[in-house]
């Protein structure tokens, strides 16, 4: 279970609290199948298997919690509060993973579109001991953010998606990982890395890790760095270039600064200059389907590979398609980051449940069968 950051820079571990949460390095694998499916070149397709990042619950918010369930715990909390839509996969693994980490889970949640993976998620979640708050409307975040995290016993709040510098460690010690891969010549050197953007996290730290293991010559130079697709699962300003990059400066800050120097500041014309953000194919918007991801979903499952979720993983999953049918050479890369371990078994929402989250679950579960057709 190696956080391959620590392994660079040992010190760190000692300036930087963390739970140990996922199984790491997670594996990477041919999506020889797919490019056959698509007549392309059966060495140009890969995939970085986080959905396998736990049984549990795996995905990409695993890592991002290591580090903030480290932070939460060294300052005393005994409760953590995660936050985002009613869907949100943030706030169900930190509904799973907290009690891991002795800390007790709560989430305050606002309504989204009604999709298949938000009504299996939140319904789930509504069984997990998790304590809930309903907000009527997503503006309301902030004003009950600060709410809820007032007083001596306060439970440590998180931004939806765990979306700091602090979380987006987690994703540079993933680029590093990658890097050590591709040195270790598990698979070649990609000329580009596909992967959902929602809440900015995973990508601003995926941006600073690739540039890092370059600057420390592990799998990467800075002229073999791929460019990183990000693909948009939440619309603009939420998924902004500015926002991205703003974040991935600040963890490079972070990083910088925790390092005593050893590490280098990356600056934002420098990454600016490895990122594309694609909005083609977000559809209707954040929670909602797209034709192009439908296709992906259907093309991936006739070439027997994992799930994609038509709301997340099968937009981006889409851009790969699109990639592979253009036969441009070189490598690409999916980075799958929604969870593939399997969800509790279904059963009823107990009486605590937030009257507003029963009634979206149960409006969603009369469209969903509509929505399928």
């Amino acid at each position: 279970m190696t956080f391959a950051l620590f392994a660079e820079l040992p010190v760190l571990e000692q300036r930087i609290s963390r739970v140990t949460l996922g199984d790491f390095p997670t594996p990477v694998a041919s999506l020889a199948a797919l490019a056959k499916e698509l007549r392309a070149s059966s060495s140009d397709a890969w995939v970085k298997r986080d959905d396998v990042s736990s049984p549990i619950y795996g995905g990409n918010k695993v890592r991002t919690l290591e580090l903030l369930f480290g932070q939460a715990r060294a300052f005393g909390h005994t409760r953590v509060l995660a936050t985002g839509a009613f869907g949100s996969n943030h706030a169900f693994a930190c509904a799973l993973h907290a009690p891991r980490a002795r800390l007790r889970p709560e989430a305050l949640l606002f309504p989204q579109p009604a999709s298949l993976a938000a009504w299996s998620n939140l319904r789930a979640l509504t069984t997990s001991g998790a304590r809930l708050y309903a907000l009527p409307h997503w503006s309301a975040l902030p004003l009950a953010m600060a709410w809820l995290g007032r007083g001596p016993d306060a439970p440590y709040v998180m931004v939806p998606g765990g979306a700091t510098p602090l979380g987006a460690l987690g994703y540079v010690s993933a680029g590093l990982e990658l890097g050590h891969q591709i040195a270790a010549h598990v698979l070649p050197s990609p000329r580009r890395v596909v992967l959902a953007v929602g809440s900015t996290c995973t990508s601003a730290g995926l941006l600073v890790g690739m540039a890092l293991a370059a600057f420390l010559g592990r799998g990467f130079t800075p002229a073999t760095l791929p460019t990183l697709t990000s693909v948009r699962v939440t619309p603009w300003p939420i998924t902004s270039r500015f926002r991205i990059l703003s974040l991935a400066v600040r963890t490079s800050r972070l990083l910088h600064r925790l390092s005593a120097g050893v590490l280098p500041l990356f600056e934002r014309a420098a990454l600016s200059s490895r990122l594309e953000i694609d909005g083609s194919y977000l559809g209707p918007g954040y929670g909602e389907s797209s034709e192009g991801g439908d296709e992906a979903e259907a093309i991936w499952q006739t070439a027997g590979l994992p799930a994609l979720d038509g709301t997340y993983s099968a937009k981006a999953a889409a851009r790969v398609v699109a990639e592979l049918r253009s036969r441009q050479p070189g490598p690409i890369l999916f980075w799958s980051t929604k969870s593939s371990a399997a969800l509790p078994a279904p059963c009823s929402a107990p009486a605590s449940t937030p009257e507003p989250m029963v009634a979206w679950l149960k409006r969603a579960e009369r469209m969903l069968p509509a929505r399928r057709a």
